[in-house]
């Protein structure tokens, strides 16, 4: 009897599993190798012996092949990972497509699945010297980019009585007329769940994040005008950056336009990199958090009237 799609994807994930596990032992022994090589080299280097010595050239040399050796096998655990999410992701896809579970999760599971998704989205993880990539924490997509089927992109669209730029999946895209379908993740503060989009109207969401002790690039400048996701909802509004993230694990401050405050810009609120993308200003009409939450206004219908700032 065949397997169902179900069967052969969670058979897909238990192999890739499997091969996990043993990458990590493999990356604990070649980091053992690696502390060893460190150590020899940093008791010989204080000796008398100076640094300029055959001796010292070849244990540098060692270190830094343990070393190179070591970041290959966490690269290949990282893509692991990624394939991992992408069979999950594609299972994922299929479900939402064949039946309406979506609207039975709740609002509270959605914003928690994006806080899960923002702590476990991939680190990038260079070679010493490498620029990040594209969509790599504050690196946008390249131009002719079109995020795929089931990406998290943030989306410009007509809710029930005004626009907002909200977190949406990508149900297709359509080459000929350039234009997206996406899905709004919380239907029910949307009496439309799908919008048909330029791609002026959509942005996609970063990949992998930054660190910001190798790639300090790759963030976005404390003082910086971005789109960021509102604390506890899934729109995005007009920020500016208060404080950068210090390590990996860190999230940005931001300080979101807001004219209930006396300053114009609400206290320091964090966002993860994950929700950070450069901002696009509406050429007609706007709308700021401060508005959503007291209502709001409608705004232009017009497709594609934006600028960078």
């Amino acid at each position: 009897m065949p397997l169902t799609a179900d069967a052969v994807a969670a058979q897909q994930v238990q192999e890739r599993l499997k091969l996990l596990y043993g990458i990590i032992q493999d990356i604990e022994n070649k980091r053992s190798l690696c502390e060893q090589s460190i150590n020899t080299l940093q008791r010989f280097s204080n000796d008398d012996k100076g640094l300029n010595s055959q001796k010292t050239k070849s244990l540098i040399k060692n270190a830094m092949a343990q070393t190179d050796a070591e970041r290959e096998a966490i690269e290949n655990a990282l893509q692991k990972i990624h394939e991992i999410r992408n069979i999950k992701n594609e299972r994922r896809i299929k479900a939402r497509t064949s039946t309406s579970n979506k609207e039975a999760i709740r609002r509270g599971t959605w914003i928690k699945m994006l806080l899960s998704s923002a702590q476990t989205l991939p680190l990038f993880v260079g070679k010493v010297g490498e620029k990040a990539p594209p969509l790599c924490g504050a690196i946008p997509a390249e131009r002719n980019y079109v995020a795929k089927v089931g990406d998290t992109v943030v989306a410009l669209a007509k809710l029930v009585d005004k626009e907002d730029w909200i977190v949406a999946e990508v149900v297709s895209y359509n080459p000929g007329t350039t234009k997206y379908e996406v899905e709004d993740i919380l239907k029910e503060q949307n009496q439309k769940d799908r919008h048909t989009l330029g791609k002026g109207r959509v942005i996609p969401l970063p990949l992998m994040r930054a660190n910001p002790e190798t790639n300090p690039e790759a963030l976005f400048p404390q003082g910086k005008v971005v789109l960021a996701l509102f604390p506890q909802t899934s729109c995005f509004y007009k920020a500016i950056v208060y404080k950068q993230p210090t390590t990996h694990t860190d999230e940005y401050e931001v300080l979101f336009e807001d004219s209930t405050y006396p300053e114009g810009y609400s206290p320091p609120c964090n966002v993860a990199q994950r929700y950070m993308v450069p901002y696009k200003q509406r050429m007609k009409g706007s709308t700021s958090a401060a508005s959503t939450s007291q209502g709001g206004g409608s705004d232009s219908d017009s497709e594609d009237t934006y600028s960078k700032s």
